[in-house]
This record gives C-alpha cells, sequence and structure tokens, in this order.
C-alpha cells in the first residue's frame, strides 16, 4: 500500500488509496493537473490545486492531515510531495502512476464539478 520511491518521496498505491477512501478514513486527496487535464474528469473527493498555484495555497493544506497528491502519471504529484515536505509536511504522499493508473484498474473517474 505504502511505499517510496527512489527519490525519498512517499507513495501510495491505486489499491491502497482505493482502500483509504472506501473506508473513509481522514484523508486528503489533491489533484495537482491544469484545469484543462480536471475536465476529462477526477478522483471523487478531490481538490483541485493546479501544481503551479501550490506554492500559494501550501499554508492552506493541514499538516496533521494524510494527503495524497496526484495528477496523469505520477510526476508533478511527486514534485508537489517534495514541495510539501520541504515546508515541513510528513504526511504527503504521491498516487503512484496518477490517475492513469487509477483508470486502468477500472476504478471510476468522476465529472469534474
Amino acid at each position: 500500500m505504502f511505499g517510496s520511491n527512489m527519490f525519498g518521496i512517499k507513495e501510495i498505491d491505486v489499491a491502497g488509496l482505493h482502500s483509504l477512501l472506501s473506508e473513509k478514513k481522514n484523508l486528503a486527496l489533491v489533484d495537482v493537473r491544469s484545469d484543462n487535464e480536471v475536465a476529462y474528469g477526477v478522483i471523487e473527493g478531490a481538490l483541485h490545486l493546479p501544481l503551479h498555484l501550490l506554492p500559494i495555497k501550501a499554508d492552506e493544506l493541514d499538516k496533521d492531515v494524510h494527503t495524497v497528491f496526484y495528477c496523469r502519471s505520477g510526476a508533478r504529484s511527486a514534485q508537489a510531495c517534495a514541495f510539501m515536505a520541504a515546508k515541513g509536511h510528513d504526511n504527503v504522499y504521491n498516487l503512484q502512476g496518477g490517475i492513469i493508473a487509477w483508470a486502468q484498474s477500472g476504478l471510476a473517474i468522476a465529472k469534474a464539478a
């Protein structure tokens, strides 16, 4: 479920995230994709916060809540995790493979609000 990549970024796999979401665990899910990408669909319950806005919105994220970042493939969300970890957030995780992995696992993609 949880692990870390070769850069020391904590990660969660699709099955692990799905399990936590199903159990209604106290978890923040943050989509760092662009507006255009989000228009194609999101993981239900995600907060949309484009990566370029993270530096000015970072203080709005609760350090005490486990936060999973995702993007299309996992690269930008790994950057988000590294940025937040540098700001003292210990409970940040990257979704391995991003929303592509989520969709390829057959899990639901919701329409953006």
